[in-house]
């Protein structure tokens, strides 16, 4: 598990639901410097603290564990085909042609 990667997203998450880490190591029982540790991926957080962590800031576990998780893939382009929805046709196709061009490039 990529810790420092863990730790950002924790931290960019908190940072997206306007919490300080005071609000965040409050809400999980972690002292301030503990929540420092975390965010900077020095420590990761056990099993119970991520999943807690993860409710009080609205978002999946799978979306902080993305580098370790095979499905995490499948769970993003499933986010981004949600976004895409969103957006007007002819914008859609110009990025469906995009993303055409990228694959046969990388292929």
């Amino acid at each position: 598990m990529d810790q420092i990667a863990l730790g950002k997203r924790i931290k960019a998450a908190r940072e997206k639901a306007d919490m300080t880490q005071e609000d965040l190591a409050a809400a999980v029982d972690y002292s301030v410097d503990h929540m420092s540790v975390v965010e900077r991926g020095v420590k990761s957080p056990k099993l119970e603290k991520l999943v807690a962590i993860a409710n009080i800031l609205g978002i999946g576990t799978d979306e902080l564990l993305q580098d370790s998780l095979n499905a995490a893939t499948t769970l993003r382009a499933s986010a981004l085909s949600e976004q895409l929805k969103s957006l007007p046709t002819e914008t859609q196709r110009k990025i469906m042609r995009i993303l055409d061009t990228l694959i046969t490039e990388l292929q």
